[in-house]
């Protein structure tokens, strides 16, 4: 068993952009090494994961398998490792970079309502592009089976 997966992720589904990137992650999950847990449900209970509520809805958190609770680029690094996209925040680890690249998620998730509210006609779009893909997907599907090329069609 790895002492980082499963990984739970714990994010703000009442986010537009947030909850459009833990779309993006599910649906790309497919080893099921990413938990997914939304902090904005009114049934959400943060005291089992040693944060407070405000503290998690600051920035991401995920917790560990072996129980270690992070925050911040380091788990987008970890959840973007799981799905096979790792190479895309893999310079934000690297030294001259991890700085500037905290500095800038810090920045975004403290800005990311306002970011949500002028995104929003972006997020309808690429939401929209994602169901029309997966209906034309389903589309191709006959006698109730269906093996689908999980990249075909994939917003990247």
């Amino acid at each position: 068993m790895s002492a980082v997966y499963p990984l739970t992720l714990l994010y703000d589904a009442s986010c537009p952009v947030c909850s459009l990137e833990m779309d993006h992650l599910r649906a790309r999950n497919d080893a099921g090494r990413l938990v997914f847990v939304d902090i904005s449900d009114p049934a959400f209970d943060p005291t089992p994961y040693g944060a407070t509520l405000a503290q998690m809805d600051a920035e991401i958190h995920a917790l560990r398998a072996d129980g270690q609770l992070m925050k911040g680029v380091q788990v987008l690094r970890l959840a973007y490792e799981a799905v096979g996209l790792g190479w895309v925040m893999r310079p934000a680890a690297w030294g001259p970079l991890r700085g500037p690249a905290d500095l800038a998620y810090r920045s975004f998730a403290r800005h990311r309502r306002t970011i949500s509210r002028v995104a929003a006609p972006l997020i309808d779009g690429v939401r929209a592009l994602r169901a029309w893909q997966m209906a034309r997907r389903m589309q191709r599907c006959g006698d109730g089976a269906c093996t689908m090329n999980h990249d075909e069609g994939r917003t990247r």
